[in-house]
């Protein structure tokens, strides 16, 4: 990726919004990609979304049909059209407008009756169609779950948010926003909107799995204090990133964090701190797999009750 500017280091906001008028004044993005590119083709190789160790789906926005598209590997089992390229898939989803060029390619597939059909995507990142893709996930594994007796109780959903400064920001009053320019609201408006939408999606997960008696199968992990350089998107420098992994640190530790469904409010629990909620999340997703090993009709190829699973 490109170097950040000097002057912009100690300030994302100002840098964010340099980047904006970049675009819309239609000067180019902040990254040219090429190097991400390269590293992606090289780690991932001509794998295929269907060759995935575990399942997926992995959100991103198709700006010529003005559609988000959800590649999983359920539906790249079943669809030969959404079977790309792994890298590919990653390089449309993290197209973050302004920082880095929207990605085109191709997928081909021989139909039954012998004709080629070719199939194209022009990608930008995910997070314009689902900040939060939680429910996304949640979807895809209902698909699954289809047939299977309880399957709507058997959600186990963590998400991992990846911080923000909503909490830290200087909140406006309607008088205040009268006054704003042009630039002003269009930085508020990008910022309500992303915030919004994966606030809702944290709202409708805890709804539904209250409805379903299941609050504990859902954990949510999001630090929304995010200041300064912690609060950039693009900041890869050594002690930003070891910032970050302290952040990270002292998360564990926090009490695990719910919506109050009356206030929409995230407030911190009493139950637990979040290090030992995902320890128990771990736990059940050992019994889980211990137990469909146990019921496997091909136990020679099932992992022995005695291996401990990561």
């Amino acid at each position: 990726m490109g170097n950040l500017e000097l002057g912009f280091i100690s300030c994302p906001l100002l840098a964010q919004a340099k980047n904006l008028i970049n675009f819309l004044s239609g000067s180019g993005h902040k990254c040219d990609g090429k190097y991400l590119h390269e590293l992606l083709r090289e780690k991932l190789g001509n794998t295929k979304l269907h060759q995935t160790l575990t399942n997926v789906v992995i959100p991103a926005f198709d700006i010529e049909t003005d559609q988000p598209v959800f590649f999983s590997t359920y539906e790249a089992k079943r669809n030969p059209s959404l079977d790309a390229l792994l890298s590919d898939v990653c390089i449309g989803t993290s197209a973050a407008p302004s920082y880095l060029p929207p990605h085109c390619f191709t997928t081909k597939n021989t139909t039954s009756s012998g004709t080629e059909e070719i199939k194209e995507f022009n990608l930008i990142d995910g997070g314009v169609a689902a900040n939060n893709p939680t429910l996304v996930a949640m979807g895809e594994a209902k698909k699954e779950m289809t047939g299977v007796r309880g399957g709507s109780n058997r959600f186990l959903v963590i998400s991992l948010g990846t911080g923000s400064n909503s909490s830290t920001k200087d909140k406006h009053s309607a008088k205040e926003a009268t006054k704003w320019n042009l630039f002003g609201r269009l930085r508020r408006m990008v910022e309500v909107f992303t915030e919004a939408s994966a606030d809702m999606v944290d709202y409708h997960v805890s709804v539904v799995l209250k409805w379903l008696k299941s609050e504990e199968n859902y954990l949510r992990i999001q630090d929304d204090t995010l200041s300064g350089v912690l609060g950039s998107i693009d900041i890869a420098t050594k002690k930003n990133l070891d910032d970050l992994v302290e952040v990270g640190e002292k998360l564990l530790k926090m009490p695990v964090s719910k919506v109050n469904l009356e206030t929409g409010l995230i407030e911190p629990s009493d139950q637990e701190s979040n290090e030992k909620a995902l320890k128990r999340f771990a736990e059940r997703l050992s019994e889980e797999k211990r137990g469909r090993t146990r019921n496997s009709p091909h136990l020679e190829t099932a992992i022995p009750n005695n291996v401990n699973n990561n």
